[in-house]
């Protein structure tokens, strides 16, 4: 039984431990705290410090690096900003340089990026994997993450980087935010109205991963969005088409969004679509690429 360690903790991370689980695979942890609750077994580390148990790499098979600072959970002040790009690097560093010192034979290392090192712009545009990154926050972010993740290359490791899109969820994901206004009536949607919302569902984004541990042609970056992508008003009117509500009150303006936001509002307020051609030509196929389907699975069910 091969067994996968996964680092973080969050959305992805606790849906893919269970997928991997039914499939047969040890799950292993790495977090920055013990947790006595959770039915698997943690391994400690400690980022800043350049601190970790050992044992996580020893018992590793396949190593899942989702630990990274929440993007979108706070104001990007410059403080802020070197958190949430030394949190990815670092983290990689330090996985690396225990692997190299203990001399693992890891057998795929797969890392979570963004869509967003295509940049926060809104473009008629179809970004794909050949394209370079973009030069604004975002777009530096995803590309010293995966140059961090790209290392383990240099270690004989088949490297995968997962560049995702919007991960929707039945909770605990961005979809809880956006039904909120839409239930109670005054669904509507934000900025232009024309950036897209590139997403993908979390039963999928959660089989690309095992794809990605069980296909040994799966090699460097992939978008993983599904096909069906929708602009910000398409979006939360088909949102609002799903729960039947009214979908009828004015746009939120970009300023409002600037004003509680700050830079960060870039998130909310850009987008482009993204290609998965690379990702379907490797076997992929969706359980969830068409949003209505996605939202009724999710929202209904």
């Amino acid at each position: 039984m091969a067994t996968v360690l996964i680092t973080g903790t969050g959305l992805i991370a606790t849906h893919l431990a269970e997928k991997l689980t039914k499939k047969g695979y040890h799950v292993t942890f790495l977090s920055r705290s013990e947790d006595p609750s959770s039915p698997y077994q943690i391994f400690t580390w400690d980022i800043k410090k350049q601190n970790i148990d050992a044992k996580a790499i020893a018992t590793a098979d396949y190593i899942v690096h989702l630990a990274g600072s929440n993007i979108g959970e706070h104001r990007w002040t410059e403080e802020r900003k070197k958190l949430i790009i030394h949190s990815r690097v670092d983290s990689a560093s330090l996985l690396f340089s225990e692997i190299k010192k203990q001399k693992k034979d890891i057998k795929a290392f797969i890392s979570a990026s963004g869509v967003g090192f295509y940049g926060a712009v809104t473009k008629e545009k179809i970004f794909s994997e050949n394209d370079i990154p973009a030069t604004d926050f975002l777009g530096q972010t995803c590309e010293k993450w995966e140059k961090s993740a790209t290392a383990f290359e240099k270690l004989g490791i088949r490297t995968v980087k997962i560049r995702t899109g919007v991960v929707l969820a039945k909770k605990d994901s961005v979809l809880d935010k956006m039904i909120i206004p839409i239930k109670i009536g005054i669904g509507s949607a934000i900025g232009s109205g024309k950036q897209y919302m590139p997403w993908i569902h979390i039963d999928d984004i959660c089989n690309i991963y095992i794809k990605a541990i069980e296909d040994i042609n799966m090699q460097g970056a992939y978008n993983s969005t599904a096909t069906d992508q929708k602009n910000n008003e398409e979006f939360m009117h088909s949102i609002a088409k799903v729960l039947k509500k009214p979908f009828w009150f004015p746009k939120v303006p970009s300023f409002t969004i600037r004003l509680l936001f700050g830079e960060m509002a870039d998130i909310l307020l850009k987008g482009s679509r993204v290609s998965n051609k690379k990702l379907l030509q490797s076997g992929f196929e969706f359980q969830f690429n068409d949003l209505k389907k996605a939202l009724e699975d999710l929202l209904l069910q």
